[in-house]
């Protein structure tokens, strides 16, 4: 039985995230065969090509981190109807510089919550048209666009709710067969 690493970003930058706590839940709920772990996003500084000859080390770590896990998956919040400014920032530094895209033919998907009736299907969807561009093979079903709820997930990750809690089982469980499906066609190189 193969395992795949695969790293995630939450979008906030806030400790107390609910998208944070829904990340928590995700690995808990994960099939065996992911190996889930956070890439930071917090401490890099603001992107510009003018650092594209010379990352700084927390940009290079970054990148490495990316470099070192088989998919990645994004948790997001919405802000403002769309990703924020940090999230968009770490996808920058990581698609930068020109033909050195950490996102080229790596797995991903896209799930958040918000307490608002339709999620973050809206931040969804423009960070797909961001991960496209990127070249990032994306999970498109099944979507997850989770309406968070006082109590929904406790500090510690468990979902109370168990129509919700199944539903992410089967998101994780899709994400593993997504990542097996198009490692197949687009190994990862040696």
């Amino acid at each position: 039985m193969a395992t795949y690493k695969v790293g995630y970003f939450v979008g906030s930058l806030s400790s107390t995230s609910i998208n944070r706590l829904l990340a928590k839940a995700l690995v808990k709920l994960a099939p065996p065969e992911l190996d889930l772990s956070e890439i930071a996003i917090k401490d890099l500084p603001l992107y510009s090509q003018d650092y594209d000859s010379d990352y700084p080390p927390v940009a290079r770590a970054f990148k490495q981190a990316i470099a070192d896990v088989d998919a990645v998956l994004f948790v997001t919040p919405e802000f403002n109807r769309s990703i924020p400014g940090g999230l968009k920032n770490a996808i920058d530094w990581a698609s930068r510089p020109w033909g050195k895209n950490s996102f080229a033919q790596k797995p991903s998907a896209v799930i958040g919550t918000s307490p608002g009736a339709i999620g973050t299907a809206v931040a969804q969807q423009s960070l797909r048209g961001v991960l496209c561009f990127c070249n990032s093979p994306l999970m498109n079903q099944v979507e997850a666009y989770i309406q968070f709820k006082p109590e929904l997930i406790t500090p510690d990750g468990e979902v109370t709710d168990e129509g919700t809690k199944k539903f992410l089982q089967t998101y994780m469980t899709e994400l593993h067969a997504f990542i097996v499906r198009v490692l197949t066609v687009l190994p990862r190189k040696a």
